[in-house]
């Protein structure tokens, strides 16, 4: 678990609030401070941490890995951001592309020649982290003269039958 400000304003915030809670149970400051001691990381991870991951899209970052790309697609949406942000496959050709993504999962379309491109290679994310989400991340990666000339990040809709 890393320590950040915003954690330490949160706890605090839950340890108010069990304190002021624990007042009304018990009138003796001892009894009040050891409940709220004890209750306070039990109302954060079971009772808080989880309202906020149902109610805001926050996830964790990871930084890219080729191994965990392949064998975990659950994590690729992680590693996502690093992959767009730093532009880790620019000038890659697409044959040093599959060796550390793989084999893309489909083409894109090609307004220009009307079909899908095997220059336009995407690969699923899964679902960007939340109760009430219903769009499926994509990455796609533009290939031009044999080597990336874009990496983006799109989102499309999923149907369910």
């Amino acid at each position: 678990m890393i320590v950040t400000p915003l954690f330490v304003i949160f706890i605090v915030t839950v340890f108010i609030l069990t304190w002021i809670f624990a007042n009304t149970i018990d009138k003796r400051k001892w009894v009040s401070l050891l409940i709220s001691i004890i209750a306070t990381p039990i109302v954060y991870f079971y009772v808080f941490y989880p309202f906020i991951n149902i109610f805001f899209s926050y996830h964790h970052q990871k930084h890219f890995d080729s191994e965990a790309w392949k064998e975990k697609p659950a994590l690729r949406y992680e590693m996502s951001t690093q992959v767009v942000n730093q532009n880790l496959f620019l000038g890659k050709t697409k044959d040093e592309v599959k060796a550390i993504l793989g084999t893309s999962e489909w083409y894109g379309w090609d307004d220009s020649i009307k079909a899908n491109s095997q220059d336009k290679w995407n690969y699923n994310l899964g679902f960007k982290p939340g109760a009430f989400n219903m769009t499926q991340e994509c990455l796609e990666l533009v290939f031009k003269n044999d080597e990336v000339t874009s990496i983006s990040q799109y989102q499309m809709e999923k149907e369910f039958d």
